[in-house]
């Protein structure tokens, strides 16, 4: 196959195509959110009934028990290590990984006060959320690493209670390796933790979750990837329960300089990874000139040979994928700030002179070595990252997802209380709000 090549210069026409969706996918769009918005109703109205009536629809099995028995994330685990040890080790490494970087993120974040004012002394307090709840897809390939990404993290931030959600499987519970790695994420935080565990999926999942009914129980947060129908929902639900993000489909950014013998067939492999997500996963190089881009275009044309999930990574690069030749760094960089993508990978000799130019991005992996594979899966880094161009106002998500921060002020007599409470009064009178004026003014002293 031969991915469509563009030079820099053609780039903003083109990518208004690739940015704005199609009719079809505004259909598919529209349909999720009328089936979410009915779906919630329903649950709202029915509980645990709705719940199960749209589980028989959609699901696997319709369990008459929505809450899965505790031990059953353990146990899941011990069977895990018996049947295959080696992703039993491989999901424990990772969970240490995640642990290791969600600690040190939860170490930037601290409770502060300090005196604004002699008399004013002002502050913020950082506080876990109590009750998360992580979200599991549970179709032809459950994401186990993905609840991983949420669960630990949401533990790093002192979360005192998860909540496991996915979808029923043919016996009535999530899939094996979900609740596997639900047992890994519940070892790697320790002791003094409560998880509750719901074979529930789809948008009734996120509407149980947000709304509460019967057996399932409010939460706080929602987080974790999902279909149409389960993004619908989060975002029509945003403001009864807090959410991580609303993703859309999976993109990479290659940029490459050629510097690295093996740089036409890295770029590929890369760009295969990312097809095979499905066919709307977006997979793009930004490249110095035609000849490494033609030799990147064979490269993915070999990789695709009797590959496995063949099928849905051609599907997505005949619809998007896309190779950018550009004619200086500047160039490039401009170019991977407008595109904003979800993973932006650095094959290039110079990495020191590329990163302060580029602003725009959900995971930066610096050098040929720094796979994408190795962010969704075991370095630390967590893979739940902004889609569709959102990186150019957010990051992915982080152990501050499960936290608020909140603020303090504490007042004492003293020249700068005094100003700042005449401050006060003057911008309230003001604005015409007598009421918070004179509330300044009763703190009047001396």
């Amino acid at each position: 196959m031969k991915i469509k090549t563009i030079a820099a210069a053609e780039f903003g026409a083109h990518w208004k195509g690739i940015r704005e969706p199609g009719r079809g996918d505004a259909r598919r769009k529209e349909e999720a959110e009328s089936s979410a918005r009915e779906i919630i109703a329903a649950v709202r109205a029915g509980g645990d009934a709705a719940v199960r009536r749209f589980a028989a629809r959609f699901d696997r099995s319709s369990p008459e028990r929505l809450e899965v028995p505790a031990p059953a994330a353990a146990e899941a685990l011990a069977a895990l290590r018996s049947s295959d040890p080696g992703l039993a080790a491989a999901m424990a490494l990772a969970a240490g990984h995640i642990k290791r970087f969600s600690a040190r993120q939860r170490e930037q974040l601290s409770d502060f006060e300090f005196e604004m004012e002699p008399g004013v002394f002002t502050g913020q307090r950082v506080i876990p959320i109590e009750k998360v709840a992580a979200y599991a897809p549970g179709g032809r390939f459950p994401l186990f690493s993905s609840l991983l990404m949420a669960m630990v993290p949401a533990l790093c931030a002192g979360a005192e209670e998860i909540v496991l959600a996915s979808p029923p499987q043919g016996d009535g519970l999530p899939s094996e390796k979900i609740l596997a790695a639900a047992g890994v994420a519940m070892e790697a935080a320790g002791a003094g933790r409560a998880l509750r565990i719901f074979a529930i999926g789809g948008a009734q999942a996120v509407a149980a979750l947000a709304l509460g009914t019967e057996s399932v129980p409010r939460v706080d947060m929602i987080a974790g990837p999902g279909n149409m129908h389960v993004i619908a929902a989060k975002r029509i639900l945003f403001g009864e329960v807090g959410i991580d993000f609303l993703p859309g489909p999976s993109d990479v950014l290659i940029v490459s300089d050629g510097s690295d013998p093996e740089a036409a067939d890295l770029a590929a492999a890369d760009m295969v990874a990312q097809a095979e997500h499905d066919p709307d996963a977006r997979a793009w190089a930004l490249v110095p000139g035609a000849d490494l881009a033609g030799e990147i275009s064979a490269a993915v044309g070999r990789r695709l040979a009797g590959l496995p999930t063949a099928e849905t990574a051609r599907a997505s690069l005949d619809s998007g994928g896309l190779i950018i030749t550009y004619r200086g760094m500047e160039e490039a960089a401009r170019v991977a700030n407008e595109i904003a993508p979800e993973h932006l990978e650095l094959h290039v000799a110079d990495a020191g002179g590329w990163a302060p130019l580029l602003k725009n991005y959900g995971s930066l992996f610096v050098g040929s070595l720094s796979a994408e594979a190795l962010g969704d899966y075991s370095a630390g880094t967590n893979h739940v990252l902004p889609t569709m161009g959102t990186a150019r106002f957010t990051g992915g998500l982080s152990v501050r997802h499960f936290l608020k921060i909140v603020t303090t002020l504490r007042c004492a007599p003293g020249e700068g209380f005094e100003r700042t409470r005449a401050a006060a009064e003057a911008m309230a009178l003001a604005e015409g709000l007598a009421g918070h004026a004179l509330s300044a003014a009763a703190r009047r002293r001396g």
